[in-house]
């Protein structure tokens, strides 16, 4: 177990440190397969799940070691306020499906801190050793702890740390909260010219508080792209052209950490209305290879849009074309295993038909060849599984228009401009 070192410069703001000695882990490849017709295209690959922790255990059981490890100490460099612990007072499975983080205002084990003897004890878990991957997806659900000066997080830190330091290993914050903003979450990027507070992100906000419910919060990471989303909506993308000239960090491979800081530059301290015991519930935690991909609009006829009607995640949902609006029913990822997505599900063909004229609809991904997609060059969308194209029905450009699978004719109709 690793203790927070003491003797690295503060950091403001959303960037974090952790030591450890690391294991290399390689990222996974992609297979190229040749379809009916010849074209190569990436291979119809199902997502590989390459770590899951369901935390499915019985209530009181402390954290899976083979997965994780539980750091100990305190974080001058911040100047948070709790001491880490590998107790299960601060972490432990509740039998009921999670993990159970909890802050505490109290000292049982006379720890001392930065600031002097500490006020409060928490948890700290990170995969250095265990897991180490390159591009994926990268997904938690989560409940949000609450209250001022709770600092809750789900983050990455390159595995070369401890060869090259931070900022240089590079850190991809997945989520993070401060307790004074209870509706909005950020995820940033930190790196060689933009770490602390010169990170490089945004945030998302909801209407009610984070801390009333679960909420999905994943990163899809590829070559020179990382693309964040809440609950399957997409609220933003980051490529080496949003650094400012700097160096982009992210092409190696980063291991996971979920911890709940109390206190610290960003959060401030927490005062008398924060409640204590504080609680932050991790339903899950998985990673998967191949999920990375190119993402954005999918132009076709008439400059229209590819787009999820109403921007509702409800399987059976059409997909149509409507004009450009930059809103997330209309971000697309193509990903490694042949299947597009948007709002965290799939495009599908309805029923999984191969017949002409199958309407194609918004499902939950599920790996069957309804769900996979070949992107030749020639510009045409096609499903695989039928050999048929991506088509505008009835070759109207009107607003609403649904689409469909077709033979392939090479018409207007069955033409897109994929993001690169």
């Amino acid at each position: 177990m690793s203790v927070l070192p003491r003797n690295l410069p503060g950091k403001r703001r959303s960037g974090r440190w952790a030591a450890a000695v690391l294991a290399v882990a390689a990222g996974a490849s992609l297979a190229v397969a040749a379809p009916a017709g010849g074209s190569p295209v990436p291979a119809a690959t199902p997502l590989a799940t390459t770590f899951a922790d369901e935390f499915n255990l019985p209530a009181g059981t402390p954290v899976d070691g083979g997965k994780w490890q539980l750091e100990t100490g305190d974080n001058v460099n911040n100047h948070e306020r709790q001491y880490y612990t590998n107790s299960t007072s601060n972490a432990v499975h509740d039998g009921q499906g999670n993990l159970v983080i909890t802050a505490r205002r109290e000292n049982p084990g006379n720890y001392q801190c930065w600031y002097g003897r500490c006020e409060y004890t928490s948890a700290r878990l990170n995969t250095a050793g265990r897991f180490t991957q390159a591009y994926g997806r990268f997904e938690a659900r989560i409940k949000m702890s609450h209250g001022q000066g709770m600092w809750p997080a789900f983050w990455l830190l390159g595995d070369n740390l401890g060869s090259v330091g931070w900022p240089e290993s590079g850190e991809i914050d997945v989520m993070e909260n401060v307790g004074f903003e209870p509706s909005t979450v950020h995820g940033t990027l930190h790196g060689p010219g933009y770490s602390g507070a010169g990170g490089i992100g945004a945030g998302y906000s909801i209407g009610g508080r984070f801390a009333d419910a679960f909420h999905t919060f994943a990163i899809d990471w590829a070559p020179n792209r990382i693309t964040w989303s809440v609950d399957g909506n997409v609220y933003q993308t980051r490529t080496p052209a949003d650094l400012n000239g700097h160096r982009w960090v992210f092409d190696h491979p980063f291991f996971m950490i979920l911890n709940l800081a109390v206190g610290g530059y960003w959060p401030g301290d927490p005062d008398g209305s924060t409640p204590f015991p504080n609680q932050l519930l991790v339903d899950y935690v998985r990673v998967t290879s191949g999920g990375g991909g190119s993402g954005g609009q999918i132009t076709g006829l008439g400059g229209k849009c590819l787009d999820v009607a109403g921007a509702n995640t409800a399987n059976g949902t059409p997909v149509q074309i409507t004009d450009c609006n930059g809103n997330a029913a209309q971000h697309w990822t193509i990903a490694g295993d042949g299947s597009i997505r948007a709002l965290g599900k799939c495009l599908d063909v309805s029923g999984g038909s191969t017949a002409d004229g199958a309407v194609v609809q918004l499902w939950d991904c599920n790996g069957t060849g309804a769900q996979r997609w070949a992107t030749p060059a020639a510009k045409d969308i096609v499903n695989i599984a039928a050999d048929k194209c991506l088509d505008v029905i009835g070759g109207n450009a009107a607003n609403g228009t649904r689409t469909q699978i077709w033979t392939c004719t090479g018409a207007a109709n069955q033409k897109w401009n994929i993001p690169a």
